[in-house]
């Protein structure tokens, strides 16, 4: 980069309301990581913390105009997805990023495969789980699942650490690409997340904060994985980073009272990263 420029990367994602987790909350991480967010959006979610009321699909067509328009305009140096809805934008998606370089090289893609909140509702509609592993997946730099998106995938629950390691393996063998496994909904006083790529296993651990109520800690992951990336860090190098930068905003989130329940968000400019 010359001087005056600042890393570009792109969220391809759903709009959530509240802020707390989808485009918004890319946005905030890659500012808060030194990097200049550009969004193309999905749908648009009615949600707060704990709940999802509506999602309005946008238009495939439109989706792809998004991204076209800002990769032809922007010297993109990294990309995630979000919250895809359904088969066709994954398709729409995939397709227009199948060949996706800058001055000839290819983007560094992190996919995070959302499929279900944080509150149990359902963001992904059936079809798409197929479609994601035919087309999209096949071409990310990283696949970002929770535990439960990895179920869901392999048909099998993952219960313990052991079983954890087990389904990460089967997960970068299946897809042939590097495969992050965040262990975050697993019992014990650390958060454990390993990185499988074709050479290693990489242990990624944090203590564990208890009794947050909140959502979007997925996609502030992959947002900062894909913000290292845009800042030339190795993957590793941005995973470790990102597991920071998640674990500080989890551990100093915001929280407000009224309506009856105390309403809790992530900080996404902790004081430590």
């Amino acid at each position: 980069m010359s001087r005056g420029e600042k890393p570009v990367a792109l969220t391809i994602a759903g709009s959530d309301c509240s802020a707390g987790a989808g485009a918004q909350a890319d946005l905030k991480t890659f500012s808060a990581l030194g990097v200049y967010g550009l969004t193309a959006i999905t749908c648009v979610v009615a949600e707060t913390p704990g709940k999802v009321q509506r999602i309005q699909a946008v238009d495939a067509a439109v989706v792809i105009e998004q991204i076209s328009l800002l990769l032809d305009a922007f010297p993109v140096g990294a990309i995630k997805t979000g919250m895809l809805f359904s088969g066709e934008i994954i398709s729409a998606v995939a397709a227009a990023l199948r060949d996706r370089t800058t001055a000839g090289q290819p983007v560094p893609l992190v996919v995070d495969p959302v499929m279900v909140a944080t509150s149990g509702d359902l963001l992904l509609q059936r079809e798409g789980v197929q479609i994601y592993e035919r087309e999209l997946f096949p071409i990310a730099s990283v696949l970002t699942p929770n535990l439960d998106e990895a179920a869901t995938l392999l048909g099998e629950q993952i219960s313990d650490l052991l079983s954890m390691r087990r389904a990460g393996e089967r997960l970068r063998d299946r897809y042939g690409v590097p495969v992050l496994l965040k262990g975050g909904h697993l019992a014990g006083e650390n958060a454990v997340d390993l990185l499988f790529t074709a050479d290693e296993v990489i242990d990624y651990v944090a203590p564990f904060t208890r009794g947050v109520h909140t959502h979007g800690t997925g996609c502030t992951y992959s947002a900062a994985i894909a913000a290292g990336m845009a800042s030339g860090l190795s993957l590793a190098e941005a995973v470790g980073r990102a597991k920071r930068y998640v674990s500080a905003a989890i551990a100093q989130h915001f929280s407000w009272s009224g309506s009856g329940a105390e309403l809790h968000a992530l900080n996404h400019w902790p004081n430590e990263q």
